[in-house]
């Protein structure tokens, strides 16, 4: 792309005339493909100190909402972008009217009858010839008056359309006579009922490209079929003019992740199955999602730069988007000890005290200095660290082995406690008092400790409501028969135990739960009371190819 604006700008294009813009529909909250779309736009922008407008195609009442303009703009701010003038494809209502009567009176659009079935069949398909609509030699006149019908509100929806006059034998089905306008009686976010007839998007990008002085066009790649339609609109109101420059359309290609949709239509699907809350949902792939469930804006603008843009569609693996939110949080995300499956292990000859250990809060930055952590006697550590009899290469917690607990002592299991169903219930261990971790003198072990465990201290401990995610979809490709691939166990509410020192988190904190994954302070409504949960962000290593070999089985 920047090749292509460097060749015009060697070319004799002024550099002054530069302009781009970013024209989200607002139908529905932005998802990760637009962020390759955002940062595009607004990253040559600042290349070439050059304005950009975010405008909204609200050409289509239905469905569009104040709510979605507003969540589109929080969106493109979190990402640290913004726009040098807002504006509305509603602002050029009547000058797109004015063009399509334009288009009449040159015998190059005409008011057409047909049902929406009947128009489709007669456009046939690229390997055959399309079939003229019996309207289709309308008269000038005639289309002049009924066109006016149509924008006054003589006829009802679908009863007619006005179309463009091209080329039924194209074997662009483009060409084959588009749609400009059609009636639609639905109250519009900002006109109200002021008009019954609204512009298509084919006809409607373009112009306002023209009206805007929009001098590059960036759109993805399934626009590139579009590109001769949009040359040919252009083609029809474009008066030659050294003040006024002609919009160029450039394409790239689409962003598509794994395990993931993108289609609104498919995530309001979800939002009324309740099969997700909403379309901030962590579980799907809105910026407001992602946003919710801590994903940050350098992080996500890494990964966009890190794939880079190209000509050609591909499917990019969802751990890699993981990887650059872990690379990220790695170097900013205090360091924390939570169990989020707790088991009790006693140390028997442990007095029953409390002494405060130093933890480090950041290995990546000294920066994030060190804090104090309390240890004593009665300890959780994760059920999943402890098995009675070592299996195989399990070289956590074990009767007989030895483990470290994190910024403590070395221990050894020595028995359980069960209860009468058998379940363990307790472990318990001595410790050994010259292995604390950062004394100088402490005296090393013979056989090399394989494994360091984290804990909290029980009665320092507080509980925390902690969200887990899990894919959304088991399929690697869920966009055929989406529904069919849905992971009911996708999201899980736990109650994890916490160090005191997550009693300090506040909403937009990130934390690096040790051993666990990265998790995200986020507010919550729940019965009507602002609560602090704890969102999973990512998990501490990539997890996809144990769920892919799982969900094959």
């Amino acid at each position: 792309m920047e090749k292509i604006i460097e060749e015009d700008i060697k070319n004799g294009f002024p550099i002054k005339k530069i302009r781009f813009r970013f024209p989200p529909e607002p139908n529905g909250f932005l998802h990760i493909g637009h962020i390759k779309a955002i940062c595009l736009n607004f990253e040559l922008s600042k290349k070439y100190k050059s304005p950009i407008n975010l405008r909204f195609d609200d050409t289509n009442p239905i469905g569009e909402d104040k709510n979605f303009i507003d969540s589109i703009k929080k969106d493109i701010i979190f990402l640290d972008y913004h726009w040098d003038n807002e504006s509305y494809a509603s602002d050029y209502f009547h000058k797109l009217y004015e063009w399509a009567i334009e288009l009449i009176k040159k015998n190059k659009a005409y008011v057409d009858d047909l049902p929406k079935n009947i128009i489709q069949f007669q456009r046939k398909n690229p390997f055959e010839i399309g079939i003229d609509s019996n309207y289709r030699n309308r008269s000038i006149e005639e289309n002049l008056f009924l066109f006016e019908k149509m924008k006054n509100g003589f006829f009802e929806e679908g009863s007619c359309v006005l179309r463009a006059k091209i080329n039924m034998s194209s074997s662009n089905m483009n060409m084959r006579d588009p749609i400009m306008y059609r009636i639609l009686r639905k109250k519009h976010h900002r006109t109200g009922y002021k008009w019954c007839i609204y512009p298509t998007y084919d006809w409607t990008h373009g112009l306002c490209d023209y009206i805007e002085q929009i001098s590059h066009s960036l759109c993805s790649l399934e626009f590139e079929n579009r590109r001769p339609l949009y040359n040919w609109y252009l083609d029809q109101i474009y008066i030659e003019n050294k003040n006024k420059i002609r919009p160029k359309q450039i394409e790239f290609s689409r962003l598509n992740l794994s395990h993931t949709i993108t289609s609104k239509r498919k995530i309001q699907y979800l939002i009324e199955k309740k099969v997700i809350q909403s379309w901030d949902d962590p579980r799907i792939l809105t910026i407001s999602g992602l946003r919710r469930k801590g994903y940050t804006s350098v992080a996500l603008k890494n990964f966009i730069h890190k794939i880079g843009v190209t000509k050609r569609n591909n499917i990019i693996d969802i751990s890699f988007l993981e990887f650059c939110i872990r690379e990220h949080l790695n170097k900013i995300a205090p360091r924390v000890m939570v169990v989020l499956h707790p088991i009790k292990l006693i140390i028997d000859n442990y007095l029953n005290t409390t002494e405060w250990v130093k933890a480090e809060n950041n290995p990546e930055d000294s920066n994030f200095g060190n804090r104090k952590v309390p240890f004593s006697k009665f300890i959780y550590i994760e059920e999943d660290d402890f098995l009675e009899k070592k299996e195989g290469n399990f070289f956590r917690l074990c009767i007989g082995k030895e483990v470290r607990l994190k910024n403590a002592y070395i221990i050894k299991a020595n028995s359980v406690i069960k209860n009468y169903k058998g379940k363990i219930k307790e472990i318990h261990c001595t410790y050994d008092p010259s292995s604390k971790s950062g004394k100088k003198n402490k005296i090393e072990k013979k056989e090399r400790i394989k494994s360091t465990l984290h804990w909290v201290s029980i009665k320092h401990s507080f509980p925390i409501k902690i969200n887990l995610y899990n894919p959304l979809f088991l399929n690697k490709n869920p966009n055929l028969d989406f529904d069919k691939h849905i992971n009911p166990k996708s999201k899980n509410k736990i109650i994890g135990y916490a160090e005191p020192y997550l009693k300090k988190a506040k909403k937009g904190n990130h934390f690096q739960f040790q051993r666990v994954g990265y998790f995200y302070v986020n507010n919550e409504i729940i019965n009507d009371k602002n609560q602090i949960i704890f969102n999973q962000t990512v998990s501490i290593k990539n997890k996809w190819k144990k769920i892919t070999k799982t969900s094959l089985k």
